[in-house]
């Protein structure tokens, strides 16, 4: 069967490149501005290469902590670390990157392009916070280096994630022109479509815009992507298998406490190793603790969410009482997660562990679950880094199945 190849712009961790690897497609390049993201995209490569290779278990010694990460990346070809190309995508760096790129393609080319670039433009958060609404922000129009892609190497498909707030931004001023932009270069752009994570088994409610583009004229509508029924709960199925943490605790290696369940094993979350490595929990001071602890309490037992204004004045510190009144929140037990953000790498208010026995914010491999990460998924650069790359990240499990949709048109 032919193997489709992909090129993948603003990769981050490399969520939606890991989706796309699942069904089967082949990466060309990975192009990143962060230097933790981009060792992580490389040791990702290692693993990938390596179980191709029946070598796995050199990949799982680096994560053993028996060899260096240079020991690791030495046993793989050296253009597959080449083709992680760490450049901030612009109109300065354009050419470096294209270059870089045609180093890697040895006459191959290139199926489908995927990526998503930077959100906080488009995002209603972002917008909210600056007097100018985002409105003089270069990250409005990274679509345009987007299309440079697209010319240059012409492929059969693209997939463009971002935000909701694409949809209203400039009151669909970055919208339309992005639109027209494919259009003028030669694609059919089918129309944007919002997936939720949580429809495809990711235990997490993650609304993102999914534009499609496919090369031609000929009408063409988003490809059928094929859902999940999503009964499953953070606690019981998600949880259940990682030992008790405290905070400040740090198991960078660690056994599971239960055997493998039905949900972990159904989205490979648990595929092979008998470890866990990154279960790493922050250190809380005594205030935080409390507060969480009125939170875990208000949500278990009685399904209210924490106000800032229920804390007591004495663990108040922001004198702004009248907005993010839920700057503290629990994780549902029972349910899904809410959106994981990049902002958990600055503090875990927003991500508190639902369990009085572990007064905590969560760990980075149960922050990593939330977001579909197995758990042979190794973040590069340290806990905080592993947080925000995370937090940016596309859930690999609804990744899995846009790419899925975009093999079936591919191969019609």
């Amino acid at each position: 069967m032919k193997q489709f190849n992909f090129i993948d712009l603003f990769a981050g961790a490399g969520g939606l490149s890991e989706g796309f690897i699942r069904a089967g497609f082949n990466p060309i390049a990975h192009v990143e501005m962060s230097k933790e993201a981009c060792c992580t995209l490389q040791t990702r490569l290692a693993f990938h290469y390596l179980r191709q290779n029946r070598k796995s278990e050199t990949y799982f010694s680096y994560l053993k902590n028996e060899i260096s990460r240079n020991g690791l990346w030495n046993t793989i070809p050296d253009e597959l670390l080449k083709s992680v190309i760490n450049e901030e995508i612009s109109d300065k760096s354009m050419q470096n990157i294209f270059d870089r790129i045609d180093d890697q393609l040895y006459s191959k080319k290139v199926d489908v392009i995927i990526g998503g670039p930077p959100c906080q433009a488009y995002s209603l958060v972002g917008r909210s916070r600056d007097p100018d609404r985002m409105q003089g922000d270069k990250r409005n129009y990274l679509f345009r280096d987007y299309a440079q892609f697209l010319i240059r190497y012409k492929p059969k498909y693209f997939v463009f994630e971002n935000v909701l707030g694409l949809l209203t931004a400039g009151n669909q001023k970055y919208l339309n022109e992005m639109i027209q932009l494919f259009e003028s270069i030669g694609y059919s752009v089918g129309t944007p479509t919002v997936l939720n994570a949580q429809e495809y088994g990711v235990l997490q409610k993650r609304r993102r815009v999914i534009i499609i583009g496919k090369r031609g004229k000929k009408k063409f509508e988003f490809p059928h992507v094929s859902t999940k029924e999503n009964k499953w709960q953070i606690k019981k199925d998600l949880f259940f298998d990682l030992p008790k943490l405290n905070p400040g605790d740090e198991l960078p290696l660690t056994n599971y406490t239960k055997p493998i369940n039905e949900y972990l094993k159904l989205t490979e979350i648990r595929n092979g190793i008998d470890f866990i490595t990154q279960h790493i929990a922050r250190q809380h001071n005594e205030r935080d603790i409390e507060i969480y602890s009125i939170a875990i309490d208000k949500w278990i037992n009685y399904k209210t969410r924490l106000k800032y204004t229920d804390i007591p004045k004495r663990l108040q510190t922001h004198k702004n009482t009248n907005v993010f009144l839920d700057r503290f929140k629990v994780i549902d037990p029972f349910g899904c997660s809410h959106t994981m953000v990049a902002h958990i790498a600055k503090d875990g208010h927003y991500y508190i562990y639902p369990d009085l026995n572990q007064v905590r914010s969560i760990s980075v491999r149960e922050a990593a679950r939330i977001q579909s990460f197995p758990d042979d998924y190794y973040f590069e650069g340290g806990r905080t880094a592993a947080f925000k790359q995370i937090g940016n990240a596309v859930p690999p499990l609804m990744a899995s199945a846009i790419a899925r949709g975009i093999k079936k048109q591919l191969t019609k």
